[in-house]
């Protein structure tokens, strides 16, 4: 539903709080002069560049969370969840959970509530004000009937104008560039190497340790078998969070071995690796996995540790459709990326989504001369990020519990 649908159906006392919002000067006793006003001010572009730029990070990383969401409506807790999400750098408050966490106030217990609090200045605010600012602002709408009263909706159009502004925003501090020196593209390798990977567990039925590992020189053999070989992990390392061999297979290999775990083609067996009934018939046809499958997965598997993976990825579809600095994008991008455990944020963009999405051939990496690394979205890689959506509680839990 459009901004101006929503305007329609919101009640006057709503409409005159984002008037006043705007201060904006109108009959706040016409519905119509209301609805016209608020349109005729949230509508003109330097009023969305004011609005955005007035934004704090953590409430940056909350819009961003709905700018690629396919999802319709959102419950209060759902929100809720996200606002936390976006504030990864602020001590935690003693009002952003238990009981009263599932009620917004209205705009009167909220006022009251602001006077009494003013003896502790320093508490920042719960993640319930920043809905309530969205809110009056006219960027959230609660349903207008039945069931639909308890969820919050976007405006569709306001939606598509917030997102084209902030990757203007974005584009506007990025670095790009005509062509590289070299660069490296997989399509089509990873899909490949999941049947290099059940071939081999075919051919040998290797044995594997309790933990349920293979040993070191069958490693080393899968390793050289596959198109693109990868060093070991050292033994000991903190690796976990990104699958159920992260701490054991390289990163890549991890991901190849936990799809076809995942999907039931291979299976630890009385300390042996065996292929299924389904891993034989996918082996003899040589069935690809298809890049839609494997990205789905990706995004499901990583979502754990980097709950906007699917936000991150379509930031990349959107401004890397040239080469352009991997400094430039990550610049931009690492202040909306929480550091996971072991990884800071510069971690998780370069090795768990840059690394990720050049091996599930999404991503070019390339080289420059004068400006290093530079990245670029393949054809096949916006048709796949654009054409998959994955749900907020859609994962998958294949890792060790941290």
């Amino acid at each position: 539903m459009k901004l101006a649908e929503m305007l329609g159906y919101a009640d006057i006392e709503q409409l005159n709080r984002i008037a006043d919002q705007y201060q904006l000067q109108c009959n706040s006793h016409s519905k119509n002069e209301l609805i016209q006003t608020i349109l005729s001010a949230i509508q003109r572009k330097e009023a969305v560049k004011q609005q955005l730029a007035s934004l704090t990070i953590a409430e940056r990383r909350f819009m961003s969370s709905l700018l690629f969401d396919s999802q319709h409506a959102f419950s209060q807790e759902e929100l809720i969840a996200r606002v936390q999400q976006g504030r990864f750098d602020e001590a935690p408050t003693s009002h952003a959970g238990g009981a009263n966490a599932n009620r917004l106030p209205s705009a009167k217990s909220n006022n009251s509530k602001s006077r009494s609090r003013k003896a502790t200045p320093a508490e920042p605010p719960g993640p319930r004000s920043t809905i309530i600012k969205f809110k009056q602002s006219g960027w959230l709408f609660n349903g207008f009937t039945g069931a639909s009263r308890y969820l919050f909706h976007v405006p569709t159009d306001l939606r598509d104008r917030f997102r084209d502004e902030m990757a203007a925003s974005f584009r506007n501090q990025l670095r790009y560039i005509d062509e590289p020196d070299g660069f490296r593209d997989e399509q089509q390798l990873l899909a490949e190497d999941v049947l290099t990977l059940l071939r081999y567990i075919q051919q040998y039925e290797p044995t594997i340790t309790a933990e349920g590992y293979m040993y070191k020189r069958n490693i080393q053999q899968v390793l050289e078998a596959m198109h693109i070989l990868e060093e070991p992990p050292a033994r000991g390392a903190w690796r976990f969070g990104y699958g159920k061999r992260m701490k054991d297979y390289p990163n890549r290999m991890s991901f190849i071995y936990d799809y076809g775990y995942y999907q039931k083609l291979l299976l630890e067996d009385n300390g042996r690796l065996v292929l299924s009934p389904q891993g034989e018939i996918v082996l003899s046809d040589r069935t690809l996995p298809e890049p839609t499958q494997l990205y789905r997965f990706w995004l499901r598997l990583y979502k754990g540790a980097i709950p906007n993976i699917l936000t991150l990825a379509n930031w990349l579809h959107t401004l890397a459709d040239r080469w352009v600095t991997t400094a430039s994008l990550a610049e931009q991008l690492m202040p909306y990326i929480k550091p996971f455990y072991y990884d800071c944020a510069q971690d998780v963009m370069e090795k768990r989504i840059l690394g990720m999405m050049m091996h599930l051939g999404l991503l070019r990496i390339g080289e420059h001369h004068e400006f290093g690394q530079v990245v670029r979205m393949t054809k096949i890689g916006h048709a796949v990020v654009a054409g998959v959506y994955v749900a907020e509680q859609d994962r998958i839990e294949l890792g060790s519990p941290v």
